[in-house]
């Protein structure tokens, strides 16, 4: 299955999150469609599952053979499966791209990175999912600070999670820790979409 390319606003009504995190989506508190507001079926445990994994996935914006693929990575490590796997989707470089306030959403931070305009340690890395290791520093390229959509990302940036260090003189972040569950996703229940992926 391919990426989403459909209309965003909907797809947040549907799932009832805002995916793009300003919560503009949801001024209509239903779903989308002339029979939206009298939608309220009971789900299924399987819906209930599947609608959670929907949510994650389409929140970082993967398509569902990566989605898979990392899920299975982290269920691999030691430690909390669902915990794990959401550490590892805010690890990819796109998601911190966004963190650091270089783009609106992830998916313009991952056309910042596929156009060449970020560097991890002083090199350019243009794999929107590449994952970062603590002490990596994310920074725009020197030819890049001054495109019209970086700076007002950077002025309207309203967030900086704890486990990352912006210095603001140099426009790099240095990704100091991985993140608490707390600091993650809060309306995400990954313990459904664990059972999901064990079914």
């Amino acid at each position: 299955m391919s990426r989403y390319t459909g209309p965003k606003f909907k797809l947040s009504r549907r799932l009832g999150i805002s995916l793009s995190g300003s919560g503009k989506e949801l001024k209509r508190p239903f779903p989308p469609g002339q029979h939206g507001p009298g939608q309220r079926k009971k789900l299924s445990g399987y819906g209930i599952q599947l609608q959670e994994k929907q949510k994650l996935r389409h929140m970082y914006g993967m398509n569902e053979k990566q989605f898979r693929n990392l899920f299975d990575k982290a269920s691999k490590q030691q430690g909390i499966s669902g915990e794990n796997f959401m550490i590892l989707l805010e690890s990819r470089l796109d998601n911190l791209v966004y963190r650091l306030g270089f783009a609106h959403s992830r998916a313009g931070a991952r056309q910042l990175v596929a156009h060449g305009h970020i560097t991890v340690n002083g090199k350019k890395v243009d794999i929107a999912s590449y994952t970062l290791s603590i002490g990596d520093v994310v920074s725009l390229r020197e030819r890049s600070r001054n495109i019209a959509s970086v700076k007002e990302a950077l002025a309207n940036r309203n967030y900086l999670p704890a486990y990352v260090e912006y210095n603001e003189a140099a426009q790099e972040g240095k990704f100091t820790r991985l993140p608490d569950r707390s600091e993650l996703p809060q309306e995400i229940d990954e313990k459904q979409i664990v059972e999901f992926y064990s079914r």
